[in-house]
């Protein structure tokens, strides 16, 4: 029998590489001499690095930067030298796991160590960048990276604006004379997991504002700077795309990426799965089990066992998919070819106990789906 594993991370539990080895355990239980193929995978997300330096052979980096609060720290990216591609994963700069619940705060967190990310690709000699959208901490429309690129956002007195998205309420003039002119020439391509626009009710403020520390009034000041950043960027660059799908991901850097240094927006899972070529690891395929934290209606919109599902669905592979959460509208997933869907709790428990036994819990899981998945058989 062989099965593909291929999980997301589970927040705050596990990383992709620990799930799918948790999975894999728990399959050799069942069946001793299954052929496994683990794949690890993100959708954009926090851990999405970790996938594609497995997936692609990519050299592990490291590189100081600053946080989403500024304060130093050491940032891991890739380096593919052979392709001259690097992998930067927002959230290992300026992701929101790094912060505790007491220190996050939408109105001035900052980008700008994603920059610092981008400049140390730049100066290994990338010629191609893959940057992965999720995961942050931040609500600043790419602010603080475009500053450690070398642009300027000035205040109406010709001041440097400090970091944060609610500042860009102040923003009179976006100097871009000195961005980086490496940047002409780097090829980008953006993961992101969402579909939001910048601005409105399904824009990043209102949406992702309140994980990230946002009352309802910061909510209002942030959209109203950011569509303020948005004015001023139409009129420096000719064209607007506030309402471009992805545009609101992490706080607004899918329209940065997009408006200030031409990276093209794809749906994080997809870009994962071709990196890793998924879709000729499914050949030979008896079974796929996929994962993350959490299933929902939400996920349809460009998450890991949705994208993973839909692909098994082509090739006529049965999916099931271990969550942490079944959450809101979940049985949509079966029109996108999941099979079935599993919580791994095996009892009530609190979230503590659910994210320290994590492992423990796809272990057991993955064996009682794969002894019902052969009795069958």
């Amino acid at each position: 029998m062989n099965i593909l594993i291929a999980p997301d991370s589970y927040k705050d539990a596990l990383p992709a590489s620990d799930a799918a080895e948790a999975i894999a355990e728990g399959i050799r239980r069942a069946i001793p001499d299954a052929s496994t193929i683990l794949c690890p995978m993100g959708d954009g997300g926090e851990g999405t690095l970790d996938a594609l330096l497995v997936a692609t052979g990519a050299e592990g980096r490291e590189t100081r930067v600053q946080d989403a609060l500024g304060r130093p720290r050491i940032a891991a990216w890739g380096w593919h030298p052979e392709t001259r591609t690097a992998y930067v994963e927002l959230a290992e700069a300026s992701g929101l796991q790094q912060l505790a619940q007491k220190e996050r705060t939408a109105l001035h967190s900052t980008t700008f160590g994603v920059g610092e990310l981008i400049r140390e690709a730049l100066n290994a000699g990338a010629e191609r960048l893959l940057l992965t959208l999720g995961g942050s901490a931040t609500n600043d429309a790419g602010a603080g990276m475009l500053s450690a690129l070398g642009a300027r956002l000035l205040d109406s007195q010709g001041r440097d604006l400090p970091p944060g998205g609610a500042a860009l309420s102040e923003l009179a003039e976006l100097d871009l004379s000195g961005l980086d002119p490496r940047l002409r020439t780097l090829e980008i391509e953006a993961a992101v997991d969402v579909d939001n626009p910048l601005l409105g009710h399904r824009g990043a403020s209102a949406v992702f504002g309140p994980q990230k520390g946002a009352t309802a009034d910061d909510v209002a000041t942030l959209d109203a700077a950011l569509g303020h950043f948005a004015d001023l960027a139409a009129t420096a660059l000719g064209e607007d795309h506030r309402d471009l799908p992805g545009a609101g991901a992490a706080g607004g850097m899918g329209f940065a990426a997009r408006a200030f240094l031409g990276a093209t927006l794809r749906p994080g899972i997809e870009l994962v799965m071709e990196q890793v070529d998924f879709r000729h690891r499914l050949a030979g395929v008896d079974l796929v089990i996929t994962g993350e934290g959490q299933l929902d209606g939400q996920s349809l919109a460009g998450k890991t066992p949705i994208g993973i599902a839909r692909a098994a669905k082509a090739q006529g592979v049965p999916c099931v998919v271990l969550a942490g959460r079944l959450g809101q509208e979940w049985q949509a997933a079966y029109a996108e070819g999941v099979t079935a869907a599993f919580t791994l709790a095996d009892g009530p428990m609190s979230l503590d106990d659910a994210l320290s036994r994590c492992g423990e819990l796809l272990v057991d899981r993955a064996e009682n789906i794969v002894r019902l998945f052969t009795a069958h058989a």
